[in-house]
Formats: C-alpha cells, sequence, structure tokens
C-alpha cells in the first residue's frame, strides 16, 4: 500500500518539483479573455506575468472540479494506495468542497484537508507531508502531524505594486495612484484562510524590514521544517536582493531554503515585483 499526495496548483509547486518529489499537482485553469490556460502547465508563471502587463483585463481563475478530483481518488484506490488531498483555502476558492463531494464514495482510501493557505504557504504544508511520507510514516500518521502543525505555518508578502489590486477591484484608484506615488507597499498574510494586510512600509528597505519584524513577530523561523520564499515577476533580482538583504535571518540554514515562483492565485493581484516567505513558526 502507498501513499499519494495530491494538490492544486495553487500551492506554486511546479509541474518539475512535483515529479521530484513523487506527487500530483492538478492545475487550476486561467482564463485570458477567451484563451484558457493550465495553470504551471500550459501557462508557465513567466509567460503569465507577460500575459499579465500585456494587458488591462485581469484574468480568471476557475476550480478544480469534483470530476478532476474523482479521477485521482478512483486511481488510488485501484492501486490499493491512500490518497492525502491538500487543498487551498476554502475561503478563497471553492476547490476544498470539490474535493470532499468527490471524496463521499472514497472514505476508505482518501482523506481531504483544507489547508486554510495558499502560494507558497500551501506549497511548504504540501513540502511537510512530503518529508512525512519519506520518513516512513503512514498516512493516518502524517494527517495527524500536519493538522496539529497547520497553526504553524505563515506565509508574510510584501507586494511591489498597488496597481493590481486596483484592478482587481480590491482598492481604489485613487488609493492605487496615491500609494504608488508614494511608493507604498503593502505587507500581507494569510489569516484565518485569507488575505490580510498586516502594516504599509515606504520603500523596498522599509518593506523589508517590516517582512523580518513580522517574522520574529509570529516566534521566528523553524529551519526544521520547510522554509520557502516567492517570487513574482519574469525574473527573481527583486528575491535575490531580499536574500543579500536579509541575510542574517537565514545564516547557517541557506541550504534549507526552497524558492518558487508564484503563479496566478497571488501573481494575478500581486502583480510582478512581490517577495514572499512561507514558514513554519518556532514552537
Amino acid at each position: 500500500m502507498g501513499i499519494r499526495i495530491l494538490t492544486d496548483s495553487a500551492s506554486d509547486i511546479s509541474q518539475e518539483t512535483a515529479e521530484k518529489w513523487g506527487i500530483k499537482v492538478i492545475p487550476l485553469k486561467v482564463r485570458f479573455g477567451e484563451e484558457e490556460y493550465l495553470d504551471g502547465k500550459t501557462l508557465k508563471p513567466k509567460q503569465f506575468y507577460e500575459k499579465l502587463v500585456e494587458t488591462d483585463e485581469i484574468p480568471k481563475t476557475s476550480q478544480i472540479t469534483p470530476f478532476e478530483y474523482e479521477q485521482e481518488f478512483k486511481a488510488a484506490r485501484e492501486a490499493g494506495d491512500q490518497l492525502i488531498c491538500f487543498c487551498m483555502s476554502s475561503g478563497v476558492s471553492g476547490c476544498y468542497q470539490s474535493a470532499c463531494m468527490a471524496a463521499m464514495d472514497y472514505e476508505d482510501c482518501v482523506t481531504v484537508i483544507d489547508t486554510q493557505q495558499f502560494c507558497i504557504s500551501e506549497y511548504i504544508i504540501v513540502a511537510r507531508a512530503v518529508e512525512l511520507r519519506d520518513e516512513g510514516k503512514s498516512a493516518q500518521e502524517i494527517v495527524s502531524v500536519i493538522r496539529e502543525e497547520l497553526k504553524d505555518s505563515h506565509v508574510i508578502a510584501v507586494f511591489n505594486t498597488l496597481e493590481y489590486l486596483r484592478l482587481g477591484g480590491r482598492l481604489s484608484a485613487a488609493a492605487a495612484i496615491t500609494g504608488n506615488l508614494l511608493a507604498i507597499k503593502p505587507v500581507l498574510t494569510i489569516e484565518d484562510g485569507i488575505v490580510k494586510i498586516l502594516g504599509k512600509a515606504r520603500g523596498s528597505k522599509k518593506s523589508g524590514n517590516m517582512l523580518s519584524e513580522m517574522i520574529a513577530k509570529v516566534g521566528g523561523i523553524d529551519f526544521e521544517r520547510p522554509v520557502c520564499v516567492g517570487y513574482t515577476g519574469t525574473d527573481d533580482h527583486l528575491l535575490q536582493k531580499y536574500l543579500h538583504d536579509s541575510a542574517y535571518l537565514y545564516e547557517g540554514h541557506e541550504e534549507c531554503i526552497q524558492t518558487a515562483e508564484v503563479g496566478s492565485t497571488i501573481g494575478t493581484y500581486a502583480g510582478p515585483g512581490a517577495i514572499a516567505v512561507a514558514f513554519f513558526a518556532k514552537k
């Protein structure tokens, strides 16, 4: 009996990383006008941001259907495997509800978990499950540990621009213009399954300092569990600058840090130039 791990592309786990870890990532669908793509598959993050900056229209994403989940659940049962399905927060998407509907006839072999996270904070939860699987833990043991550790998972992000929040209807035009003129950068997190603003900083240096302050406020980074830094845009130069400027946070643990390209789920509202850190807080 094997253990299968399934998640969605809102986790920002690339198809290449999924193959390396021996897991399955179901892509969400992303629509630009009449064109539809599979997130992370037929539309890679770099291509997504190229399209995003070329249009004034915010792309739409659609949730994974119960049928798509059931196909994976059915394959697990036929192989005699146990499957753990990690879903992006039910507070922002119907994927969890779709997975629960599909799992109704597969309670003997499928467990569905609402991570209450998305983006790279969902990434580290799945990465933690992969670690536990590779340590030889049973499916039941993995589920028990993950459910206990969900409360320790955090993500803190700094957006470089307010423009895409405005385009997505999350911010007024006047506030976006004023914020951009003053170089105001919002610092955000995911709390109780939804995005919340922790504060606003003026300029890149102050936003980086605030990010570090917020990490310390929740207890600091537990480097014994997965840590991931992510970025939006077509290149990682701002990410490298952040890592350089914040080297004191990661000193001695550089080999523990995983990096990810943040895709459409957050990228639609962040736009290029955002930086995020996902980690488990020290107990």
